[in-house]
């Protein structure tokens, strides 16, 4: 929650979502719409450190919705959010294993303004269960709120989510059997009953994605019984420097030319930013207002530790212990003549990303 609060304190497109609510088990049959995940990402944003208390959070339909004049779908998503149950391993009152089964938000407001709640509020609380599940989470994942609004497979996105949360770990990986994947990526049991078949649309639509749009790439190994896939195994891997400036530019492009930039047919997107006829776009990915970062900031040719004091505590936090010097000194060799240019929040972005591979390549000191 001190994570969450600082970064929400910093107004950029990072924010962090516990682990406890990420790695939460979908109910058997049961599962998220894309919609309703992305409502549920902006929910715990919106709400940062606080998240936990007991107490209402609001936000503007505004941010919520773009190039669709009603709000229809913002009812349905938060009917969606009350309906879902989640289960967690628990205990009983007698100390036996149990299964414990809530919802995420107890209650909910939406304004209904005869105008349609243009400049609309919504308002909800959190359930004593998720609250408590938050508070007590001891890890947490740092994602990027246009990266979260910009994927179009739900299965991607947690996954996107699991490989967060654990890419910073000594041992960067997911495993486990068929029906753990199912659980965790929300896939109901009637669908994808081939294995062939989930792979091809899951599994390799989703890698895809994460691989476009997040700050890591994924892979996974199927682990066999004979002819039968019986586990998946995930590892994630951060981005280098340069790939990383390249998914900050994705991001800041539009989103009707992505799958075919992903499949390498379109170079550039030029047109309007608006929805394309037909297809209304849900959700706004609101610019981050980035008041922490100088958009002028360059890299610095001596030490890093004066006169660059956010790049030095990116090093600090994310360079596993390392002398930050030393990794700055690698990250001027890897980037060459690219680091002239390169300023701002994609110089964050790079510089944060190579030192997260470092610690990966190296382990921690």
């Amino acid at each position: 929650m001190r994570v969450a609060a600082v970064l929400r304190a910093k107004g950029g497109d990072e924010f962090a979502k516990p682990g406890a609510i990420i790695e939460v088990k979908f109910v058997k049959g049961e599962s998220l719409s894309l919609t309703a995940s992305r409502l549920l990402a902006l929910m715990i944003l919106t709400a940062g450190g606080d998240a936990w208390e007991d107490r209402p959070h609001r936000m503007r339909k505004a941010d919520i919705r773009r190039g669709h004049k009603g709000n229809e779908r913002i009812t349905d998503m938060l009917q969606e959010l009350h309906r879902t149950l989640f289960a967690i391993d628990d205990r009983s009152w007698r100390g036996k294993k149990a299964t414990t089964l809530f919802s995420l938000i107890s209650r909910s407001k939406e304004e209904t303004d005869e105008d349609g709640g243009e400049a609309g509020w919504i308002e909800w609380e959190f359930t004593p269960d998720a609250r408590k599940l938050i508070q007590a989470s001891e890890t947490y994942a740092v994602l990027n709120r246009q990266a979260v609004l910009g994927f179009r497979s739900n299965y991607a996105l947690k996954l996107y989510e699991l490989g967060a949360l654990r890419l910073h770990r000594r041992q960067a990986t997911w495993r486990g059997d068929m029906a753990a994947l199912r659980a965790a990526l929300g896939i109901p049991p009637e669908v994808y009953t081939d294995f062939a078949q989930l792979r091809r649309k899951v599994l390799e639509k989703a890698k895809a994605e994460i691989d476009q749009l997040a700050h890591f790439r994924v892979e996974w190994r199927e682990i066999r019984q004979g002819r039968t896939v019986a586990e998946i195994e995930f590892r994630f891997e951060p981005k280098g420097a340069p790939e990383v400036i390249e998914t900050v530019d994705e991001l800041d492009r539009h989103s009707s030319g992505r799958t075919p930039r992903r499949a390498g047919k379109v170079d550039t997107v030029v047109g309007s930013t608006e929805a394309a006829p037909g297809r209304p776009e849900t959700f706004s990915v609101p610019k981050a207002t980035s008041r922490s970062i100088d958009v002028d900031v360059a890299f610095p040719t001596g030490s890093i530790r004066f006169g660059a004091e956010e790049l030095y505590a990116v090093g600090r936090s994310q360079g596993g212990g390392w002398d930050v010097d030393l990794i700055a000194q690698a990250f001027r060799a890897q980037m060459g003549e690219r680091l002239v240019k390169l300023r701002g929040a994609k110089l964050i972005s790079a510089w944060t990303g190579f030192c997260e591979g470092w610690v990966t390549r190296r382990g921690r000191a």
